[in-house]
């Protein structure tokens, strides 16, 4: 077969070929090659050592315990690692020791699953297939040849995931494999080999002692894989669910309203299947899942109807926390709080005002409002309806559209707290912060009020206040520009009360 591979990676294996050190393509771009796949990363394994890879490549860098090499091209830095053998690892993730194997095979065995566990021989100065030819072994065009002792090709071909060997020793070795097996699935939508799966199960406990950045970076590619919902089901049945957040778990098997046809748990998974399948961004995706994660915290009844009051609110709080705890980035915390906290925006096109849509785009951002859009939109279809943008949502966004373009913060005022200070001729403090929210609430309900000389006249009819009588209306003004109802607040019990 004649696979598509770049020079410059051609010119690594000859640099090591004609020095007289046998070498393949090995890993993840062979897989992806056998796929018919452009591989993202190139790898490359080597008889040589580490020393004798840097003679071959003097402006190469070594900086790790594992023995791989950075090697420089014009197309980034390539990974050329010595053929490995790996001892115990006490920590369920790293060896305790790293040797050199003697030859392909032998470096091949110790990686995690069949697919991975194929080689590709490009112009090795001793081929492999003459020094001992195996069933595995196949010459494709151009005498490229595959080394495959594990099936690779066959599990492939069937779309199985499998490990190398016994998976209770491939995962024992490093847990992470385990959110590995589960991310191959969600990419490739290849099946789990049953005697893996149930492995998975068994050793899931040895996920405690991964860092959470690990685990992370594997649910981040399950997320943004084409179907993500498959492999969180997948982690819920093998008990691994948790190892993201326990607080997924409860919302298994927790029944919602007649509004909706599912589980929290398999509405939240339907969500996040159609933001994956809409190709929305990595936040959207999240606020997609994470969206009514405190359902099963706030579900109550009333005349006999289940109700979740104030379950924005909350989950807002555990989303934080939990993405925090992953170790996200600041920025995408924030983003997915916001949209996760503002998902129930509006319910009645009769009751809604622009005035509303000019607090919404406020609480959410211009930046993020039509993401918001998107996840209400994934919301929608997550409860089993068919259209993805009924009336309404099509009512929200041609008002949002309206609203664009009028003032929406305070720095958007036609005056500023200097102005403030120069016309009630005193100093800084609270008051100046009170009168701008009041004038704000103000400009959001009609935003024709934004005049330099209408403010001014409120600014002076403002101060004149009394300093109780000022302080109640820049509260109520506050409230009414967040948008909060006192029926959200009242049902948030223990540790998640938010002031």
């Amino acid at each position: 077969m004649n696979y598509k591979i770049p020079q410059e990676i051609k010119e690594v294996s000859e640099k090591l070929s004609k020095a007289g050190f046998e070498n393949f393509l090995v890993g993840g771009c062979v897989r992806d090659l056998v796929l018919r796949k452009e591989p993202k990363d190139w790898d490359i394994t080597t008889v040589a050592t580490p020393e004798e890879i840097q003679k071959v490549f003097p402006d190469s860098f070594y900086e790790n315990d594992f023995g791989t090499v950075g090697v420089k091209t014009e197309m980034g830095v390539i990974e050329v690692t010595p053929y490995r053998l790996e001892s115990d690892y006490s920590d369920a993730r790293h060896p305790d020791e790293v040797t050199w194997a003697k030859n392909i095979e032998e470096d091949l065995a110790r990686r995690d699953f069949t697919m991975n566990a194929i080689a590709l021989e490009l112009n090795s100065p001793h081929p492999v297939s003459a020094r001992h030819p195996s069933p595995g072994t196949r010459r494709g065009e151009r005498d490229e040849v595959l080394i495959d002792p594990f099936g690779g090709q066959t599990d492939i071909g069937e779309k199985i995931i499998r490990t190398v060997g016994k998976p209770e020793e491939r995962f024992g070795e490093d847990a992470l494999r385990i959110f590995r097996a589960l991310r191959l699935s969600a990419e490739l939508g290849f099946a789990i080999e049953a005697e893996t799966m149930s492995a998975m199960k068994m050793c899931a406990s040895k996920l405690e002692k991964i860092s959470k950045e690990r685990i992370r970076d594997e649910f981040v590619k399950i997320i943004m894989s084409p179907e993500p919902g498959v492999a969180l089901e997948i982690a819920a049945r093998v008990g691994i669910l948790k190892f993201i957040s326990d607080e997924f778990e409860k919302g298994i098997g927790v029944e919602q309203n007649k509004a909706h046809a599912y589980t929290v748990w398999e509405h939240l998974v339907r969500s996040l299947n159609h933001a994956a399948a809409k190709n929305f961004p990595l936040h959207v995706r999240l606020a997609a899942l994470f969206h009514d994660i405190a359902k099963p915290h706030t579900k109550d009844f009333k005349n006999g109807v289940a109700t979740f009051y104030g379950h924005e609110v909350v989950g807002a709080r555990i989303t934080r926390k939990v993405l925090e705890n992953l170790k996200f980035p600041k920025e995408i915390v924030e983003k997915v709080y916001k949209l996760v906290r503002w998902h129930m925006f509006f319910s009645d096109t009769e009751e809604i005002t622009l005035s509303a849509v000019r607090r919404m785009v406020r609480n959410v951002t211009p930046e993020l409002i039509w993401d918001l859009m998107n996840v209400r939109a994934a919301d929608r279809i997550g409860t089993g309806r068919p259209k993805e943008k009924p009336y309404r949502l099509r009512k929200y966004q041609s008002m949002i559209e309206e609203v664009m373009r009028d003032p929406i913060s305070v720095r958007q005022l036609m005056i500023n707290g200097k102005d403030i200070m120069s016309l009630t001729e005193t100093g800084p403090g609270p008051y100046v912060g009170l009168i701008l929210e009041i004038l704000l609430s103000e400009v959001l309900n009609d935003p024709k009020l934004n005049t330099k000389e209408y403010l001014e006249k409120r600014v002076k009819e403002l101060f004149h206040l009394s300093k109780s009588e000022l302080e109640k209306q820049g509260r109520e003004a506050k409230k009414q520009n967040l948008g909060e109802e006192e029926k959200e607040i009242e049902k948030i019990r223990g540790e998640y009360g938010v002031k």
